[in-house]
């Protein structure tokens, strides 16, 4: 599951174990979502594979320099987006307990890096406890998911169906405590993470998110 820990918005999410493939996939979604960002910082726990999906997507063509005299042109060269920034949170236990926290700069510079956590309302350190979190949320928020039951999922389809659905309708349909804002009146306005993100302009209810058309370009 990826996040944007400003608004909350829940990015992307793949069902299933964490591998090679999905790590590529949810990158490849995170940056279609993402637009063409000037500048992005992504931080992960220290899984390898997050790294090497993160070059493959956004790592740019560019050609090297030749040198002079004959032969072949050398191969172009793969060069990471000057603005991007990938930091990593390993944390170490001792008995269920957190004991400590390594930070680690992967793709970017320390000065770009510091510059991103200045402009965040989020946190000036890097860290993960957004997604950490959300997890306790989604399991919460979907019964398939909640631990020694009997409602697990029987069927891979209906498990990624009820997934994405729970996914999708928290970021339109449930106010989050910490995105209420104070309007020119002094009342407190509850907002979901797409209004946060500004995609809506209202919480939507569950009708609402059940009769939107997955693509309203068909209706026109």
């Amino acid at each position: 599951m990826a996040i944007d820990a400003e608004s909350r918005l829940v990015l992307a999410v793949i069902p299933g174990e964490r591998t090679s493939e999905n790590a590529k996939e949810i990158v490849r979604e995170v940056k279609a979502r993402t637009g063409d960002r000037p500048s992005l910082l992504l931080t992960s726990d220290e899984y390898a594979p997050y790294a090497t999906a993160i070059e493959a997507v956004y790592a740019e063509q560019r050609p090297a320099p030749r040198k002079p005299g004959p032969g072949r042109p050398p191969k172009p060269l793969r060069v990471m987006p000057s603005g991007l920034c990938y930091a990593t949170v390993c944390k170490r236990r001792e008995k269920g307990k957190v004991v400590e926290v390594k930070r680690k700069l992967v793709f970017g510079t320390p000065l770009l890096l510091g510059a991103l956590l200045l402009l965040s309302s989020v946190s000036l350190t890097v860290n993960t406890s957004i997604v950490e979190r959300h997890n306790g949320t989604d399991r919460r928020q979907n019964g398939r998911k909640h631990r020694k039951t009997y409602g697990f999922s029987k069927e891979r389809d209906a498990h990624d169906a009820v997934t994405f659905f729970v996914t999708y309708s928290y970021n339109f349909c449930w106010p989050v405590a910490t995105l209420s804002v104070k309007n020119a009146a002094g009342k407190k306005i509850r907002r979901t993470p797409a209004m946060a993100a500004a995609l809506a302009d209202r919480v939507w209810s569950l009708k609402d998110w059940l009769s939107r058309p997955a693509n309203p370009c068909l209706l026109s």
